[in-house]
This record gives C-alpha cells, structure tokens and sequence, in this order.
C-alpha cells in the first residue's frame, strides 16, 4: 500500500500536471470504484482543477466549486499519467480523467477491488476521511510520546494505526523499527525515554529520507514504479536475506496477508519472535534465538 513517502511525492507530480487544468471528462471503467452518489463524478466535468491534499494514506484532488475527488489506492492501486502525444497507448484502468494535456488514470492490480474512489461536496465532508492520525512531521517528542501512550499496543499496531499516526503502513513501520533498534512486538508503555527519543528520530528520518529519495527517482517523470519493496531498505521484504548493519538474516512475523520483518540481532536481543504459521507448526522445535536458527540446533 502507497504510504506517505509514496504518497506526497505522488501529489506533488499531480500538483505540475493537474493543478489549473480542467477536467474534460471523467470515464468511470469499473462501477465498484466508486464509493459515493452525490454529486455524480460527471458534475466535475468541465471544473478546472485548483488543489491537491493528502489525507494520511489518501489523495484529495480539489476542483473548482469545493468539489473534491478522494482516492484511496489500498494495496494495489497505482496512478499513471500519459501525455496527449501518447493517450493511444493506455492500459486497462478503473478510471481515466482526460485533461487537455493529459489522461491520468486508476489501475488495481489482481481480481480484488479494494480501491475507492469518493466524490463529495466541501471541504467540510473531506473530515470524514480523515482518521485522527498524528502527523509526525509537524509535532515533537512529547507529543509523539503522548499519542502513542494513549493506548497499549505493539509499537508495530501503534505505528501503523491510522488513528494513532498518520501515513504510515507495513513498510515503513518495518524501516522505522529496525532503525531505532526495537522489537516490533514491544509494547508502547516499556519503553524507556531513550528508547522514546530513538523512535521518534527514527520515525522521522525514515519518512524524510525516503520522500526525498521517491523525490529524485522521480525527479523527471510521473511516478510508475510505486511499491512496498524497495531497493535499499533495511529489512522490509528482506526475508532470509543479510541485515545491512550487522549481516543477521532477516526473520519475520506473518499474519493474514502482512508481514513483519526485523533483525533479531539488531532488535530482540537475539530472541527469533513467534511465527503464527511456522511457529505453531514446528512447536517444540521452533528455535529460540538466532544462533539456534543459524546453526540448526535443536531447542
């Protein structure tokens, strides 16, 4: 799923393409991508685009009148832009909104339709996507601190929930971890102020490094290759692979269709964290601590 670094960088190549251009038309492809009914997505037609917002892991296009788009990509969504020269060569998308300079469109990835696409009225409607999540960027430690205090979790659920904090999802969650040196199963009321000032410079450096990187990948084009599994991360989609600071392997935590990745040595002191699916399968024989795992010893 696109998260924040993904997501602003997606909106500021919007913003030198769509921002004063009008909306021509609007071609619905797939009528389970649209969640709402008033106005009708037709009545955007001809309204000149004035803004773009972010909206945690959402995009808000504003058009003139107070009239809004929010598009949610979910896991598979993806944006393409095409340049009148090359319109006759789209491909299959959900929607297609055709600008006199362009056709930006919506594509989903696989046979699930999880991406929404919302039509509304106002800004003040737009409140209704927005979760509560803390921007990080905007606020300090004590404030960081506070809002992930409010409620025990894992510093993994705290992290991701988009009440608690904004933006953030599997991948990044993964990153910020593995660079403060903390297990992703660490519950938010252990922590210690060190522990606290780790997280949140973590938190921090990890969106504001990777923005900028997805900033000059895409620094001449619209971004297309937009995905959880980047080159140069540290652990996230790095099962079995070296970590980068120590050169432990890579271990995981599954559940439903997510994974956790971390570093044992860097941030469990070494324990390997249960594995819902393996774990329960080998019981007894589910190793212990990454030296147990690397040697193949028996518990």
């Amino acid at each position: 799923m696109p998260e924040l670094p993904d997501i602003v960088v997606y909106i500021e190549a919007l913003e030198q393409r769509i921002v004063g251009q009008r909306l021509e038309k609007a071609l619905l492809k797939n009528p389970f991508l649209l969640r709402s009914v008033e106005p009708p997505i037709g009545a955007l037609e001809g309204r000149t685009v004035v803004a773009l917002r972010r909206l945690g892991k959402r995009i808000a296009i504003g058009y003139e009148s107070d009239a809004w788009m929010v598009l949610h990509l979910m896991i598979a969504g993806r944006l393409h832009w095409y340049e009148r020269e090359r319109t006759k060569r789209i491909r299959p998308a959900l929607l297609h909104l055709e600008f006199p300079n362009g056709v930006l469109t919506l594509t989903e990835a696989g046979t699930k339709r999880r991406a929404s696409l919302h039509v509304v009225q106002g800004q003040g409607a737009l409140h209704e996507f927005e979760r509560g999540g803390l921007e990080v960027l905007d606020h300090d430690l004590e404030v960081f601190r506070e809002r992930m205090q409010a409620r025990n979790h894992t510093l993994k659920r705290a992290l991701t929930d988009p009440t608690i904090l904004s933006g953030i999802g599997n991948a990044y969650s993964d990153e910020i971890l593995h660079r403060a040196r903390l297990s992703p199963l660490m519950q938010t009321r252990m922590l210690d102020d060190r522990a606290w000032q780790r997280l949140f410079d973590a938190t921090r450096a990890t969106l504001i490094e990777w923005t900028e990187r997805l900033r000059n990948e895409n620094e001449r084009g619209f971004p297309e290759k937009v995905t959880a599994f980047r080159e140069g991360m540290a652990v996230h989609g790095r099962y079995g692979q070296p970590c980068p600071a120590c050169g432990t392997t890579v271990q995981r935590i599954r559940y439903a269709e997510n994974e956790t990745n971390y570093c044992p040595r860097c941030q469990t002191d070494g324990k390997l964290l249960a594995d819902r699916s393996l774990s329960r399968l080998l019981k007894d024989d589910w190793p212990r601590t990454v030296e147990q795992w690397e040697k193949g010893k028996d518990v």
